[in-house]
Protein backbone atom coordinates (compact mmCIF):
# COMPACT_ATOMS: atom_id res chain seq x y z
CA UNK A 1 0.00 0.00 0.00
CA UNK A 2 2.48 2.41 0.82
CA UNK A 3 4.57 2.16 -2.61
CA UNK A 4 1.06 2.77 -4.53
CA UNK A 5 0.65 6.23 -2.85
CA UNK A 6 4.47 6.29 -3.61
CA UNK A 7 3.68 5.80 -6.85
CA UNK A 8 1.14 8.37 -6.77
CA UNK A 9 2.38 10.95 -5.28
CA UNK A 10 5.91 10.34 -7.96
CA UNK A 11 3.43 10.25 -10.50
CA UNK A 12 1.93 14.02 -9.16
CA UNK A 13 5.00 15.44 -9.06
CA UNK A 14 6.56 14.08 -12.42
CA UNK A 15 3.52 15.13 -14.32
CA UNK A 16 3.62 19.14 -12.83
CA UNK A 17 7.29 19.25 -12.85
CA UNK A 18 7.83 20.17 -16.94
CA UNK A 19 9.66 23.07 -18.17
CA UNK A 20 11.39 25.96 -15.88
CA UNK A 21 9.27 28.07 -13.66
CA UNK A 22 10.87 31.18 -12.70
CA UNK A 23 8.79 32.03 -9.69
CA UNK A 24 9.25 28.06 -8.46
CA UNK A 25 12.16 27.04 -6.12
CA UNK A 26 13.91 24.02 -8.43
CA UNK A 27 15.37 21.45 -6.04
CA UNK A 28 16.33 19.16 -9.38
CA UNK A 29 16.64 18.70 -12.97
CA UNK A 30 16.83 15.59 -15.45
CA UNK A 31 17.00 16.83 -19.03
CA UNK A 32 14.00 19.33 -19.23
CA UNK A 33 12.23 18.46 -16.67
CA UNK A 34 12.67 20.04 -13.01
CA UNK A 35 11.49 18.90 -9.55
CA UNK A 36 10.14 21.83 -8.18
CA UNK A 37 10.18 22.31 -4.06
CA UNK A 38 6.66 23.79 -4.25
CA UNK A 39 5.42 20.17 -5.96
CA UNK A 40 6.99 18.35 -3.07
CA UNK A 41 5.52 20.05 -0.36
CA UNK A 42 2.08 19.39 -1.33
CA UNK A 43 3.19 14.95 -0.99
CA UNK A 44 5.07 15.49 2.13
CA UNK A 45 3.60 13.18 4.90
CA UNK A 46 2.58 15.39 8.11
CA UNK A 47 4.08 15.76 11.19
CA UNK A 48 7.10 14.68 10.16
CA UNK A 49 10.09 15.90 12.41
CA UNK A 50 12.31 18.59 10.80
CA UNK A 51 15.31 15.66 10.22
CA UNK A 52 13.16 12.82 9.00
CA UNK A 53 11.32 15.40 6.96
CA UNK A 54 14.75 16.27 5.07
CA UNK A 55 15.64 12.77 5.11
CA UNK A 56 11.85 11.99 3.22
CA UNK A 57 12.30 15.10 0.35
CA UNK A 58 16.17 13.69 -0.12
CA UNK A 59 15.26 9.92 -1.19
CA UNK A 60 12.15 11.45 -2.86
CA UNK A 61 14.58 13.67 -4.95
CA UNK A 62 16.58 10.69 -5.48
CA UNK A 63 14.43 8.89 -7.08
CA UNK A 64 12.30 11.32 -8.95
CA UNK A 65 15.81 11.83 -10.67
CA UNK A 66 15.94 8.07 -11.76
CA UNK A 67 12.98 7.82 -12.70
CA UNK A 68 13.25 11.39 -14.68
CA UNK A 69 16.83 9.19 -16.03
CA UNK A 70 14.80 6.29 -17.52
CA UNK A 71 12.60 7.73 -18.82
CA UNK A 72 14.49 10.17 -20.37
CA UNK A 73 16.59 7.30 -21.81
CA UNK A 74 13.53 5.73 -23.36
CA UNK A 75 12.59 8.80 -25.12
CA UNK A 76 16.06 8.72 -26.72
CA UNK A 77 16.54 5.41 -27.14
CA UNK A 78 13.38 4.33 -28.95
CA UNK A 79 11.32 4.94 -32.33
CA UNK A 80 8.81 6.99 -32.46
CA UNK A 81 6.54 3.77 -33.50
CA UNK A 82 7.57 2.31 -29.88
CA UNK A 83 6.80 5.72 -28.24
CA UNK A 84 3.55 6.14 -29.51
CA UNK A 85 1.10 4.81 -26.54
CA UNK A 86 -1.94 7.08 -28.28
CA UNK A 87 -3.44 3.45 -28.52
CA UNK A 88 -2.67 1.93 -25.68
CA UNK A 89 -3.72 5.06 -23.33
CA UNK A 90 -7.12 5.31 -25.73
CA UNK A 91 -7.85 1.56 -24.37
CA UNK A 92 -7.01 2.34 -21.10
CA UNK A 93 -9.17 5.50 -20.64
CA UNK A 94 -12.24 3.49 -22.61
CA UNK A 95 -11.38 0.44 -20.00
CA UNK A 96 -11.54 2.56 -17.26
CA UNK A 97 -14.64 4.57 -18.00
CA UNK A 98 -16.63 1.49 -19.25
CA UNK A 99 -15.75 0.09 -15.72
CA UNK A 100 -16.96 3.00 -13.53
CA UNK A 101 -19.96 3.68 -15.60
CA UNK A 102 -20.97 -0.52 -15.14
CA UNK A 103 -20.11 0.10 -11.45
CA UNK A 104 -22.17 2.72 -11.01
CA UNK A 105 -25.49 1.22 -13.02
CA UNK A 106 -24.62 -1.71 -10.58
CA UNK A 107 -24.32 0.54 -7.09
CA UNK A 108 -28.07 2.13 -8.31
CA UNK A 109 -30.13 -0.69 -9.95
CA UNK A 110 -28.69 -4.11 -9.12
CA UNK A 111 -30.64 -6.00 -6.17
CA UNK A 112 -27.66 -6.92 -3.79
CA UNK A 113 -29.93 -9.26 -1.73
CA UNK A 114 -29.11 -12.91 -1.12
CA UNK A 115 -32.26 -14.94 0.55
CA UNK A 116 -31.71 -17.74 2.71
CA UNK A 117 -33.67 -19.53 0.38
CA UNK A 118 -31.55 -19.00 -2.82
CA UNK A 119 -27.82 -20.12 -0.43
CA UNK A 120 -29.55 -23.39 0.84
CA UNK A 121 -30.87 -24.47 -2.68
CA UNK A 122 -27.42 -23.88 -4.00
CA UNK A 123 -25.94 -25.81 -1.40
CA UNK A 124 -28.02 -28.71 -1.58
CA UNK A 125 -27.40 -28.56 -5.58
CA UNK A 126 -23.72 -28.17 -4.61
CA UNK A 127 -23.22 -30.35 -1.18
CA UNK A 128 -20.35 -33.01 -2.65
CA UNK A 129 -18.26 -29.59 -3.22
CA UNK A 130 -18.02 -28.59 0.62
CA UNK A 131 -16.67 -31.47 2.55
CA UNK A 132 -14.36 -30.34 5.24
CA UNK A 133 -11.27 -30.69 5.19
CA UNK A 134 -10.45 -29.97 8.96
CA UNK A 135 -12.76 -31.00 12.32
CA UNK A 136 -14.91 -27.78 12.98
CA UNK A 137 -16.55 -27.12 16.10
CA UNK A 138 -18.95 -25.18 18.11
CA UNK A 139 -17.54 -24.49 21.15
CA UNK A 140 -17.56 -22.17 24.84
CA UNK A 141 -14.74 -21.50 25.98
CA UNK A 142 -13.27 -20.64 29.43
CA UNK A 143 -10.38 -19.51 31.22
CA UNK A 144 -10.91 -19.15 34.91
CA UNK A 145 -8.78 -18.79 37.91
CA UNK A 146 -8.55 -21.49 40.18
CA UNK A 147 -9.17 -19.80 43.53
CA UNK A 148 -12.98 -18.70 41.51
CA UNK A 149 -13.47 -21.10 39.44
CA UNK A 150 -17.33 -23.60 39.91
CA UNK A 151 -16.97 -26.44 37.29
CA UNK A 152 -20.68 -27.12 38.25
CA UNK A 153 -22.16 -23.95 37.57
CA UNK A 154 -20.31 -23.73 34.21
CA UNK A 155 -21.39 -27.03 32.84
CA UNK A 156 -24.81 -26.24 34.35
CA UNK A 157 -24.84 -22.87 31.84
CA UNK A 158 -23.17 -24.34 29.04
CA UNK A 159 -25.39 -27.44 29.05
CA UNK A 160 -27.49 -26.47 26.16
CA UNK A 161 -28.67 -23.33 24.03
CA UNK A 162 -31.00 -21.50 26.46
CA UNK A 163 -30.83 -17.77 25.91
CA UNK A 164 -31.88 -17.28 29.67
CA UNK A 165 -28.74 -19.55 30.34
CA UNK A 166 -26.21 -17.82 27.94
CA UNK A 167 -27.15 -14.98 29.53
CA UNK A 168 -26.06 -15.88 33.02
CA UNK A 169 -23.13 -17.45 31.28
CA UNK A 170 -21.95 -13.77 29.74
CA UNK A 171 -22.36 -12.72 33.12
CA UNK A 172 -20.39 -15.35 34.72
CA UNK A 173 -17.44 -15.28 31.68
CA UNK A 174 -17.12 -11.72 32.33
CA UNK A 175 -17.05 -10.99 35.99
CA UNK A 176 -14.71 -14.35 36.83
CA UNK A 177 -12.89 -15.10 33.84
CA UNK A 178 -9.61 -14.49 32.51
CA UNK A 179 -10.62 -15.24 29.41
CA UNK A 180 -14.29 -16.18 27.77
CA UNK A 181 -15.56 -16.98 24.22
CA UNK A 182 -18.47 -18.37 22.64
CA UNK A 183 -17.04 -17.84 19.53
CA UNK A 184 -20.27 -15.69 18.17
CA UNK A 185 -22.19 -19.44 18.27
CA UNK A 186 -20.37 -20.04 15.01
CA UNK A 187 -18.39 -22.73 13.49
CA UNK A 188 -14.50 -22.63 13.57
CA UNK A 189 -11.63 -24.80 13.29
CA UNK A 190 -11.31 -27.13 16.27
CA UNK A 191 -7.50 -25.90 16.57
CA UNK A 192 -8.86 -22.57 17.02
CA UNK A 193 -9.99 -23.20 20.48
CA UNK A 194 -8.07 -26.91 21.54
CA UNK A 195 -5.00 -24.97 21.24
CA UNK A 196 -6.41 -22.60 24.43
CA UNK A 197 -5.54 -25.43 26.88
CA UNK A 198 -2.35 -27.08 28.03
CA UNK A 199 -3.49 -31.22 27.43
CA UNK A 200 -2.17 -32.13 24.54
CA UNK A 201 -4.33 -33.47 21.94
CA UNK A 202 -2.60 -35.80 19.19
CA UNK A 203 -6.50 -37.89 18.02
CA UNK A 204 -9.02 -34.74 17.91
CA UNK A 205 -11.84 -36.71 16.44
CA UNK A 206 -11.45 -39.74 18.97
CA UNK A 207 -11.04 -36.90 22.09
CA UNK A 208 -14.38 -35.07 20.53
CA UNK A 209 -16.52 -38.00 20.38
CA UNK A 210 -15.64 -39.26 23.63
CA UNK A 211 -15.80 -35.62 25.54
CA UNK A 212 -18.79 -32.90 25.54
CA UNK A 213 -16.85 -30.88 28.32
CA UNK A 214 -13.29 -30.44 27.90
CA UNK A 215 -11.73 -29.61 31.30
CA UNK A 216 -7.97 -28.85 32.83
CA UNK A 217 -5.71 -26.55 34.54
CA UNK A 218 -2.59 -25.83 35.32
CA UNK A 219 -1.09 -24.07 38.68
CA UNK A 220 -3.23 -21.10 38.04
CA UNK A 221 -6.33 -21.81 35.94
CA UNK A 222 -9.32 -24.08 34.96
CA UNK A 223 -9.74 -24.46 31.77
CA UNK A 224 -13.30 -25.38 30.10
CA UNK A 225 -14.22 -26.13 26.90
CA UNK A 226 -17.73 -27.42 26.12
CA UNK A 227 -18.33 -29.16 23.12
CA UNK A 228 -21.64 -28.01 21.68
CA UNK A 229 -21.68 -29.57 18.20
CA UNK A 230 -18.45 -30.86 15.71
CA UNK A 231 -17.98 -32.10 12.49
CA UNK A 232 -15.11 -34.03 11.38
CA UNK A 233 -13.09 -34.29 7.62
CA UNK A 234 -15.29 -35.51 4.47
CA UNK A 235 -18.56 -35.02 6.30
CA UNK A 236 -20.88 -32.03 4.07
CA UNK A 237 -19.84 -28.61 6.06
CA UNK A 238 -22.84 -26.90 7.48
CA UNK A 239 -24.27 -25.22 5.55
CA UNK A 240 -23.79 -21.54 7.80
CA UNK A 241 -20.23 -22.74 7.79
CA UNK A 242 -20.23 -22.07 3.92
CA UNK A 243 -23.12 -19.27 3.73
CA UNK A 244 -20.43 -16.79 3.24
CA UNK A 245 -18.97 -18.43 0.25
CA UNK A 246 -22.49 -19.33 -1.47
CA UNK A 247 -23.31 -15.84 -0.64
CA UNK A 248 -19.96 -14.42 -2.85
CA UNK A 249 -20.56 -17.14 -5.49
CA UNK A 250 -24.42 -16.16 -5.74
CA UNK A 251 -23.68 -12.18 -5.75
CA UNK A 252 -20.61 -12.87 -8.51
CA UNK A 253 -23.37 -14.64 -10.74
CA UNK A 254 -25.67 -11.86 -10.10
CA UNK A 255 -23.08 -9.77 -11.42
CA UNK A 256 -22.52 -11.26 -14.53
CA UNK A 257 -26.25 -11.67 -15.52
CA UNK A 258 -26.63 -7.90 -14.64
CA UNK A 259 -23.77 -6.38 -16.64
CA UNK A 260 -24.82 -8.98 -19.88
CA UNK A 261 -28.18 -7.87 -19.47
CA UNK A 262 -27.26 -4.35 -19.25
CA UNK A 263 -25.20 -5.16 -22.88
CA UNK A 264 -28.12 -6.45 -24.47
CA UNK A 265 -30.42 -3.43 -23.46
CA UNK A 266 -27.87 -1.09 -24.69
CA UNK A 267 -27.18 -3.03 -27.82
CA UNK A 268 -31.04 -3.09 -28.36
CA UNK A 269 -31.52 0.54 -27.44
CA UNK A 270 -28.65 1.37 -30.05
CA UNK A 271 -30.68 -0.06 -32.88
CA UNK A 272 -33.65 1.09 -32.09
CA UNK A 273 -32.48 4.59 -32.03
CA UNK A 274 -29.94 4.11 -34.85
CA UNK A 275 -26.88 4.50 -32.99
CA UNK A 276 -24.74 2.36 -35.33
CA UNK A 277 -24.67 0.88 -38.66
CA UNK A 278 -22.37 -2.32 -39.71
CA UNK A 279 -21.72 -2.44 -43.34
CA UNK A 280 -22.22 -5.42 -45.29
CA UNK A 281 -18.99 -5.64 -47.03
CA UNK A 282 -18.93 -8.22 -50.26
CA UNK A 283 -15.94 -10.79 -50.35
Amino acid sequence: MKQNWYLIFLLAAVMSCQQQQPDLTPLAKVGENYLYLEDVKKVLPENLAPADSALWMDDFIKKWVRSELVILNAEQNLTPDQKNVEKELNEYRNSLITYRYKKELMAQKMDTTIRAEEINAYYESHQSAYSLKNIIVKAVYLKIPLEVANPEIIKHLTMDEDPQKLAQLDEYGIQYAKAYDRFNDKWINSSQVLNQIPEEITDEERFLRRNKFIESSDTDYYYFICIRDFRVQGQAAPVEYVEADIRNILLNERKVKFLRNIEDDIYKEGLASNKFKIYNIQK
